[in-house]
């Protein structure tokens, strides 16, 4: 898996916004803009690294390569 592919970050800057507006506003704390900040970035370090552990199985992927 390349992390500079354009599928990669457009996937990415669409969880990061989703995510972060989903906290943003419907937070009433008043840190909630470094709150969101955070729990947008983790959830695109976890897309990251499900995607890269999802492209090493079909990688390493044994039983359909029978002819």
């Amino acid at each position: 898996m390349h992390l500079k592919n354009p599928k990669y970050i457009l996937i990415a800057v669409i969880t990061f916004l989703i995510v972060f507006l989903m906290n943003y506003i419907g937070n009433d704390a008043p840190d909630k803009l470094s709150r969101a900040l955070m729990t947008a970035f983790a959830a695109v370090i976890g897309l990251g690294i499900g995607m890269w552990i999802y492209s090493k199985r079909d990688q390493n992927d044994e039983r359909n390569n029978f002819d």
